[in-house]
């Protein structure tokens, strides 16, 4: 019957939740089909969604040009091209071996979730893991590295890191979501893997629409449009601001195909995820592990830093939070991801 029954209910209910629904209009909330106001097809029609997108873009760029002093000028410049940096050898040659085999030898309280035809199993980069791999703790601590990270977060803002498993072909039929091309959000965010094994581009690579992070007026044009969809109507992940696209979407934005990417193990892949990507078909059963680390803050705020979650002592422990979170309000947030145990990264 819903939260709210009865018609007095719902209109209560409405009114208490207003403010709520004004002040996240202030916030990355991405939600078409939980907020009535960011899925108002008639504030949509005068504008409201395209002004969050065209306001978080322009502060994006901002301050990203005070970040970009601290980044090579190859790396910003293949950013700016393509909407991702892809870094071979990232790890001195000689020291990789020895990281490599840290981390795929340690074990840790892990999580596991399956989509479609793949389990994902991620193990928190937490201050145990730290303590047992010292040159992972450098790894994330290379100045060169945060940086760039930075510079595409377009903050001053610690990532979450995990260690992240995918196996593919698992033996379901569903579809895999994540094979879908997308968008995370209506603004930039920040992912990125370090791939410990290599990928090829039949065995579910990163895919990437090269050139889709920049809001052109094609861009814009689409975004407006899709803005004025009944959320009810299309398909549950878009409507719930990930939106999906298809090739004529693509066209319409003068936008190529997407392209996998086959990786040598090594290879540190940073990327803005406001525009369109997928992970790409496996032909085979298989399975990836990587480095992945995450990171979306308010696109609306002005200043770098400021970012209380990504001190010292509290950074690290974010990822076993959110889970316990989660875990303790599962029926309010949900929690897809589940406790499995002890597990290495590529146990079973």
């Amino acid at each position: 019957m819903g939260l709210f029954p009865t018609p007095l209910a719902r209109t209560v209910g409405r009114a208490l939740l207003t403010p709520v629904w004004v002040l996240q209009l202030f916030t990355g909330y991405k939600s078409f089909l939980d907020n009535p106001l960011i899925g108002s097809r008639r504030l949509n029609g005068r504008g409201l969604h395209l002004a969050r997108v065209r306001l978080a873009d322009v502060l994006c760029r901002w301050r990203r040009r005070r970040l970009a002093r601290h980044v090579r000028p190859d790396w910003i410049a293949a950013f700016e091209r393509d909407g991702f940096v892809v870094i071979p050898d990232v790890v001195p040659p000689s020291d990789f071996p020895a990281l490599r085999q840290a981390i795929l030898s340690y074990e840790g309280h892990a999580r596991e979730m399956t989509q479609g035809d793949a389990i994902t199993r991620r193990l928190a980069v937490d201050p145990a893991m730290l303590a047992r791999i010292p040159a992972l703790r450098a790894l994330l601590a290379r100045p060169d590295i945060v940086a760039l990270l930075h510079y595409v977060a377009s903050f001053r803002t610690v990532p979450l890191h995990y260690i992240q498993t995918i196996v593919s072909h698992i033996g379901t039929v569903d579809a895999d979501p994540q094979e879908t091309l997308h968008a995370d959000s209506f603004h930039s965010s920040l992912k990125s893997w370090l791939f410990l094994n290599p990928v090829a581009e039949d065995e579910g690579p990163f895919c990437f629409v090269r050139g889709s992070h920049r809001f052109t007026p094609a861009r814009l044009q689409w975004e407006r449009r899709r803005s004025l969809s009944d959320p009810r109507a299309i398909d549950r992940l878009s409507a719930r601001g990930s939106p999906r696209v298809n090739d004529a979407d693509l066209d319409a934005m003068g936008l190529p195909a997407a392209k996998g990417l086959a990786v040598a193990a090594n290879t540190l892949v940073v990327a803005d995820t406001v525009g369109f990507h997928a992970r790409g078909a496996s032909v085979k059963p298989g399975e990836r592990v990587e480095i992945w680390s995450y990171a979306r803050r308010n696109p609306f705020l002005p200043w770098l830093g400021g970012d209380l979650l990504s001190m010292p002592g509290i950074a690290e422990r974010r990822v076993n939070w959110v889970w316990t979170l989660r875990d303790r309000f599962e029926r309010r947030l949900g929690q897809p991801w589940k406790p499995v145990g002890l597990r290495r990264p590529a146990d079973d």
